[in-house]
């Protein structure tokens, strides 16, 4: 009968036969290789003392039998390495077994091997009748031996039997058990991957849009303004101030489409400090804004500075286009753990919870500036009040520590 380690093997199933295992590879194989040896010890063991103990004469049926079991085992053995179906040859090695151990006692001990190929050859109720028999067969056979007078001898086999297999029940159970969990985890994984893939896209597609929204479509709309504006006062001087001014914002979003599509920073932005590259992006669309700095200034890690570069052109394109402003004013502040950035216009202002939402007309702007500085770990926050100006602050760490992208409804002025 089998050790308790020894699990099932793979099975291969053939319509209209009970399945039959399949040769493992590596431990699985180590294991079968044991039992077969095992089995041929205590074969040649079992067949040398009877031999021993009983004239050639009276031991032809035994080893004619004996050989039979060998010769049938080694059968099984070969099918099952090439994978081919053997449950019919393993009913036929059952029942010359059960002759043969009933026949000559000696032999019991095989029926170690013979256990597990039942248990293995078989599923359901015919394997636990394959295995009932051949404890079956033991027991008569043991029984026999004691001329009758042993009751251990009888039911010693049908007790080992009943006990290994709630053991391997036990360990089929388990098998299964994990096989069922590992399968779903499996599973888990690959929605996982999946998901982390749909929200990767996602957020690139989200990028992608906020890069847009603040190069080319901020400079094409202010372009649109300053050429109507020079169509209105045409020919006067006044309008070809607005043309050339026009003409130089289309030059520099050329240059922008061109850095986003080559995933490139903003040309003649990144070379300068900090503060004069926020006033720079700021002149593209309001040529009178004005900048502070407060603190000492420092170089910041490149997302900071991308974000800080994008929130000015984002703002500073909706006060050309919407604010009417006399004033604006830019407030960099340098504190030890993080950057401030303050936007001001004194223009008409807003009621930021009435603002269109996003559309095909615009509206991304707000949502976008905020999104780029949360993605940083930052704090954004809007101020305004119709007739009483705008202040768009940003405030974000000077050691980035990335948060995933927080999806706002607020409503946007452009």
């Amino acid at each position: 009968m089998p050790s308790p380690a020894t699990p099932r093997e793979t099975l291969i199933t053939r319509p209209g036969l009970p399945a039959g295992p399949a040769a493992a590879p590596g431990r699985l194989g180590r294991i079968d290789a044991a039992v077969h040896l095992g089995f041929a010890v205590l074969l040649v063991a079992s067949a040398l003392r009877n031999i021993m103990r009983h004239s050639l004469q009276d031991n032809l049926l035994v080893l004619g039998l004996a050989g039979s079991v060998c010769a049938l085992y080694a059968v099984i053995a070969v099918l099952a390495r090439q994978r081919r179906p053997w449950a019919v040859w393993m009913l036929v090695l059952v029942a010359v077994w059960a002759v043969l151990v009933i026949a000559a006692p000696s032999f019991a001990w095989c029926s170690f091997a013979i256990f597990f190929l039942c248990r293995t050859a078989f599923t359901g109720a015919v394997g636990y009748v394959a295995a009932g028999a051949t404890a079956a067969a033991t027991a008569v056979g043991l029984f026999r031996l004691s001329d009758g007078t042993d009751l251990a001898m009888l039911l010693g086999p049908l007790a080992v039997s009943g006990m290994l297999t709630l053991i391997y029940d036990r360990i089929e159970y388990d098998a299964a058990e994990q096989g069922r969990l590992h399968a779903e985890v499996s599973l888990a994984h690959g929605q996982l991957a999946a998901s982390e893939r749909r929200a990767g896209t996602i957020a690139e597609r989200e990028r992608v849009s906020r890069e847009i929204h603040d190069t080319v479509t901020q400079g094409l709309a202010s372009s649109l303004l300053l050429l109507e504006a020079a169509d209105r006062s045409w020919p006067g001087q006044a309008a070809r101030q607005e043309l050339n001014q026009a003409t130089e914002l289309l030059r520099r979003n050329l240059s922008e489409t061109r850095s986003l599509v080559h995933e490139l920073a903003s040309p003649g932005l990144d070379a300068s400090p900090l503060p004069e590259a926020l006033h720079q992006a700021a002149a593209q669309y309001v040529p009178h804004a004005r900048l502070l700095v407060t603190g000492e200034p420092r170089n910041v890690p490149a997302e900071v500075r991308h974000t800080l570069l994008r929130v000015v052109q984002s703002a500073a394109a909706n006060i050309q286009q919407h604010a009417n402003a006399g004033t604006t004013t830019l407030t960099l502040g340098f504190l030890p753990d993080s950057v401030t950035l303050d936007i001001y216009d004194d223009g008409t202002g807003f009621d930021p919870s009435a603002a269109a939402p996003p559309s095909d007309a615009g509206g991304y702007g707000l949502r976008a500036m905020r999104q780029r500085v949360e993605h940083l770990g930052g704090v954004f926050s809007v101020e305004s009040t119709p007739g009483e100006g705008t202040i768009v602050a940003a405030q974000v760490p000077a050691q980035v520590q990335s948060a995933p992208p927080v999806h706002q409804t607020t409503r946007d002025e452009a």
